[in-house]
């Protein structure tokens, strides 16, 4: 019996329809949703509408769920709807009017709002976890390579000279501030809505502050109403959190993939992390990084599609936020992969050096010229004028010493202030103390 059944059956093409993808889906929720039930579960005996007994019977059931789940044997088999009504089976069939009476005092609306905001909790913890991880390869990247200049461009063209330690600290930076992103979605994930049922709350005397403290929640979402309105805000929270993650990435990929072409050639990947040409045999191409582009441009595209399910909805439940699970949970997956393949790949490039060198990029050197007659005393003005004609007539010669002093240049990339700003955001951070 599915847990709202009233002694009929629903035709079976609607149940497939309804039913779309949740069994599927749902697996990323149930060690979730187990969670949630125990915390019911004491809650209920707490408040006496339960005893002693059926809340051990239900939190031992509940803790062999979750040792299946961890073992990778728990299944939503094809007799239930979701992964709600396998688990109320489960703890019925096993313990009988104890199981029947999980679901006092809550609503399947409240109960997979919990199980969602927990895992999308989760989930922003796990990830920026692994954003960090990209950020401390990038700054080890960009001490490493801090002596290696290359051509900075604006509008493809080399414009004026930059370095590797720059190029490699200006994403870390980034990375950073995608983290603030994470953690925006992780304040609107901490919001605990069990026990506003349906969205209107309940006449049984429930503690809502009980069950928040048993979940890990930093916060109860008070109003019944508001808690509802949870469905689909937490989504698009996390939906712009990574596709601002993925924005980065897809930068960082592109200029790889430039990077490694033939005629900018100033990295080159691993042979092993390359593909070929069915035709051509010389090609070794960067299929890696172009695919991290491609994905990149699809997550951004992310908040978009939750917008575009939830902009016209009032207020209450409606089952058109069944579809945020399809759109939401796969493009998840998707980010956390770039990441792991970022966190794999980057490490192993490797910086030609010298490449600046090249008389082709003699003309990067043009705005060293102009402030060495700065230096001398000529106005700005007519310096930038007397080195265009330089330019243009052939007798340019570049000023290829430099240096550069100010914070966040190439002599002075600023590696220890990008750390602080790592330390001070561990430090401060719900998402690493949480």
């Amino acid at each position: 019996m599915k847990i709202w059944e009233k002694g009929f059956s629903v035709n079976d093409t609607i149940e497939k329809f309804t039913v779309g993808q949740d069994r599927v889906l749902d697996m990323y929720l149930a060690p979730f949703d187990m969670r949630a039930s125990k915390a019911q579960a004491n809650m209920l005996a707490k408040v006496g509408l339960i005893s002693e007994a059926e809340r051990q019977q239900l939190v031992t059931g509940l803790d062999e769920l979750l040792a299946q789940v961890a073992a990778g044997t728990f299944r939503i088999e094809d007799d239930f709807e979701d992964v709600h009504s396998k688990i109320e089976h489960y703890l019925t069939e096993k313990f009988g009017d104890a199981g029947k009476k999980i679901h006092t005092a809550r609503s399947r609306n409240d109960q997979v709002l919990t199980a969602i905001q927990l895992f999308l909790k989760e989930y922003t913890e796990q990830v920026s976890a692994k954003v960090l991880a990209l950020v401390e390869v990038l700054l080890q990247k960009a001490e490493a390579h801090k002596n290696d200049l290359l051509p900075g461009y604006t509008h493809f063209q080399a414009a004026m000279p930059s370095s590797f330690g720059l190029w490699f600290s200006a994403y870390a930076e980034h990375l950073l501030l995608d983290l603030a992103l994470f953690e925006a979605a992780h304040k609107v994930a901490d919001q605990n809505p069990l026990g506003s049922g349906a969205g209107f709350g309940s006449s049984f005397p429930i503690d809502r502050e009980m069950t928040t403290r048993e979940m890990g929640f930093g916060n109860v979402a008070v109003s019944a109403v508001g808690a509802q309105m949870l469905r689909g805000k937490t989504e698009k929270t996390v939906a712009f959190a990574i596709a601002g993650a993925a924005g980065t990435l897809g930068k960082l990929a592109y200029d790889l993939v430039l990077y490694n072409s033939q005629d900018l050639g100033f990295v080159n990947l691993p042979k092993e992390f390359t593909t070929g040409s069915s035709i051509m045999p010389h090609k070794k191409n960067p299929d890696v990084f172009e695919l991290v582009r491609g994905h990149a441009n699809r997550l951004q595209a992310l908040p978009n599609d939750i917008i575009l399910a939830t902009s016209n909805l009032p207020s209450g439940y409606h089952r058109d936020f069944q579809l945020l699970k399809e759109l939401l949970f796969g493009p998840m997956m998707q980010f956390v992969d770039l990441l792991d393949m970022l966190l794999f790949a980057l490490p192993e490039i490797n910086i030609k050096p010298g490449v600046i060198e090249q008389a082709k990029y003699d003309p990067i050197f043009s705005v060293e010229n102009i402030n060495q007659l700065i230096i001398a005393g000529v106005p700005f003005r007519d310096a930038y004028q007397q080195v265009g004609r330089a330019v243009e007539d052939g007798s340019y010669v570049p000023h290829r010493e430099f240096q550069t002093t100010h914070l966040g240049s190439i002599h002075n990339l600023g590696l220890a202030e990008i750390a602080e700003k790592v330390r001070l955001w561990q430090e401060g951070s719900p998402l690493c103390n949480g």
